[in-house]
């Protein structure tokens, strides 16, 4: 018997007083896939995984996890979930053993002193054992949360921007133990704007602009339809060629054949590559 699709997320609306965030997104996430989702800032994507994660409402459209539908069925979500937004709440008094300790009680979580042991060796924090979250910094922070979300082996994990804070040993820790986990079977949605992380482990991509689906497919699919675009020109090319300023049509045409290497370096960059490079 197949396994469920772990997300799916079906005509979904997002309105915050009548100012629309999402409008009619539609994608779905399948055990072993590993969903890199892209946009400026504003575009929708941080909203999109809060509402999967039961975190706020839809204003409409369907959304599941594992088969079960997050509006009425929260939690049993939360029980096949972790979400690890941008910036983690934590508890800012207790150590680092009291995270997980919380969590494993909360989820019933068996063995869970040997994985919690394992987890905090693989992402250098078994030497903060006894370390109030208030006192370790930004990037350590980020690991506990991660720690955190590894330990009940969910279905599903959602990573908003998580590379934030961290050195360069724990992205790339984090950058493996996402490929391990989605090889278990998880089904991963992952918000980045280093967009070379999201080619290097991503086996599809979820773009938004404006809060509206500009595409859902593999970078290869991209390519083709946005200009058929050679093998060799990265998704952060790509991506400032498709979300260029559809009022300056003329000026995406240039920038696509630029990539291409009809014409030669614009003097200008397109607006919106400027203020993605600001994110």
């Amino acid at each position: 018997m197949a396994e469920p699709t772990v997300l799916s997320v079906t005509d979904f609306h997002k309105a915050y007083e009548g100012t629309p965030a999402v409008q009619g997104i539609s994608f779905a996430v399948q055990p072993g896939q590993i969903i890199g989702v892209i946009g400026p800032n504003g575009a929708g994507k941080t909203t999109t995984m809060r509402a999967l994660a039961a975190v706020i409402p839809p204003t409409s459209g369907r959304l599941t996890v594992a088969g079960f539908v997050v509006e009425n069925e929260s939690a049993s979500v939360k029980q096949r979930l972790a979400y690890v937004p941008d910036d983690p709440k934590l508890f800012p008094n207790l150590t680092v053993d009291d995270h997980l300790a919380f969590t494993a009680a909360a989820y019933k979580v068996t063995d869970a002193d040997r994985k919690a042991s394992a987890l905090l060796q693989q992402f250098e924090l078994d030497q903060k054992c006894n370390t109030a979250a208030k006192d370790l910094s930004r990037g350590m922070r980020q690991k506990l949360a991660i720690c955190c979300a590894y330990l009940y082996d969910p279905v599903a994990l959602l990573f908003d921007e998580p590379l934030t804070g961290l050195d360069p040993m724990g992205i790339r820790t984090l950058k493996r133990t996402i490929i391990e986990r989605a090889a278990t079977g998880a089904g991963v949605l992952i918000s980045s704007h280093l967009l070379a992380m999201v080619e290097d482990i991503c086996t599809q991509i979820l773009m938004l602009d404006h809060g509206q689906q500009q595409f859902f497919g593999t970078v290869p699919d991209l390519r083709q339809q946005f200009g058929e675009l050679d093998d060799d020109v990265s998704l952060e090319q790509i991506f400032f060629a498709a979300t260029a300023d559809n009022a300056n049509a003329d000026q995406s045409v240039a920038v696509l054949s630029w990539l291409q290497g009809d014409l030669p370096q614009p003097a200008q960059r397109p607006q919106t590559s400027r203020q993605f490079r600001q994110c």
